[in-house]
């Protein structure tokens, strides 16, 4: 069976309304040089069903992370996700509905945006929430220029703990906007406060860190938000939603604004993309937040109902006091969040973040008793670690994946000097077999 194609009288009759006589007049203004004088080479067309079975032999050369044991991490995590959450996210009226930005949104999807923030809140320790962002590194970025109009301020400081590719997208919008950014180097996996206090200066708009770090490490966050304030700068964290199950959560630790990746919470791996970008800030700069804000209230009837309270955004007020030009939001990764958060609770996070720093432990302490391996880093951490070794990290990696073992991320691929390295990530869903086998993998190496 071929699919249909357009026959010679179709053809004719579209040239012909159009007013050229040859479809190669169509592209009489491409030079002659530049034009393809053979067939493509490309093969025969073949039927549906042979299609399909080529289709197949190609993806059966795919696998994924219910076929591996992955141990990956830098960013995204192989988290366990309830079925309520694809069960309630798949609905058509939230999987069909074009994102949901208008004033006029429904009640139920304004209702779960409302929710959204709210958990997004109790887990931040944060006064404020928007309806989601496109992912972390922009949330940073937006975060920044937050900062940067609340203090009037035009400098930067990064740590360089904070994942590279969050840095590369600082650095790109920083050098559009005249603002200084400065990268501060960090000590055992995380930002060094003495460092820290001497880059920070009168002209320092924000202070960004990310904990736990890129490397796992978990910061101390009290200590750097009192150099940033001491300065008059804000404090923006960058944070692993899960870890707030456990840890302080930034709010309480003098975070003025935190931001992060959602994609742990009920939203999967899916080669990248999409996720989900966190923002949560202090009461005051509500009215300074990127995106929307949705609201609660009442009608002229007292019955209660959900509106966009706020919407900084340039289509919605003059551009001149538009805080962002961010045009959207994530609204069925937030949806997916807030499911998730709701089914599984506070003691749900809890539970799943007791379970990943646990298993990690387990893991790092089996693995830094090897031969030929060790911890990187002394620093407390979650449930990410990094693993030196001396056995070169492409082979001993290339060794687990033929095992069917994804056992960490390399990171000579953002640090030279770090080339000898790569990171493990342990969630829950990583069973002591699982672990067990990832650490005979790099025995044998």
């Amino acid at each position: 069976m071929n699919y249909a194609q357009l026959n010679d009288q179709q053809i004719a009759a579209m040239l012909g309304a159009i007013g050229v006589r040859s479809i190669d007049d169509l592209f009489s203004v491409i030079p002659d040089a530049q034009r393809l004088k053979r067939p493509l080479n490309i093969p025969d067309g073949v039927s549906e069903l042979e299609m399909l079975r080529d289709l197949r032999s190609l993806t059966d050369r795919n696998a994924d992370c219910t076929e591996l044991v992955c141990f990956l991490g830098a960013g995204a995590y192989d988290h366990f996700i309830p079925t309520v959450v694809d069960d309630l996210a798949g609905r058509g009226e939230f999987l069909t509905a074009y994102t949901p930005y208008q004033a006029e949104a429904s009640q139920g999807s304004l209702q779960a945006f409302y929710e959204y923030q709210t958990m997004i809140c109790q887990l931040t320790g944060m006064d404020v929430a928007n309806a989601s962002l496109y992912e972390s590194a922009s949330s940073a970025a937006e975060a920044v220029l937050l900062a940067r109009g609340a203090t009037r301020r035009n400098r930067v400081v990064v740590s360089l703990a904070v994942h590279p590719e969050t840095r590369q997208v600082l650095d790109s919008y920083m050098s559009c906007l005249t603002l200084d950014l400065a990268t501060v180097p960090m000590a055992d996996g995380a930002t060094d406060p003495s460092v820290l206090a001497d880059a920070v200066n009168d002209d320092t708009a924000a202070v960004v860190v990310q904990s736990p770090t890129f490397f796992g490490c978990i910061e101390r966050l009290a200590d750097l938000a009192r150099i940033a304030h001491d300065a008059g700068a804000l404090l923006i964290v960058s944070v692993d939603p899960i870890s707030c199950g456990l840890l302080k959560p930034p709010g309480d630790l003098g975070a003025d604004l935190v931001v992060g990746e959602g994609q742990a919470l009920g939203i999967p791996l899916g080669y990248g993309g999409p996720y989900l970008g966190f923002f949560a800030a202090k009461e005051k700069y509500l009215r300074k937040m990127p995106g929307r804000v949705v609201g609660m209230g009442a009608d002229a009837e007292g019955r209660r109902g959900f509106c966009l309270a706020l919407q900084t955004r340039e289509q919605h007020i003059r551009r001149e006091r538009a805080t962002s030009n961010v045009c959207t939001n994530q609204g069925l990764m937030a949806l997916r969040a807030a499911v998730y958060l709701a089914a599984m609770g506070k003691s749900g996070i809890a539970a799943v973040a007791a379970q990943c720093l646990d298993k990690a432990h387990y893991a790092a302490q089996r693995i830094a008793a090897l031969d030929g391996y060790s911890l990187k880093f002394q620093a407390p951490f979650f449930k990410e670690f990094t693993v030196q070794t001396g056995r070169g990290v492409p082979a001993v990696l290339k060794n687990c994946r033929q095992k069917g073992i994804l056992a960490g991320v390399p990171l000579g691929r953002w640090f030279e000097n770090l080339a000898d390295c790569f990171t493990v990530a342990v969630t829950e869903k990583r069973t002591r077999d699982e672990i067990d086998r990832l650490v005979d993998a790099l025995d044998t190496a």
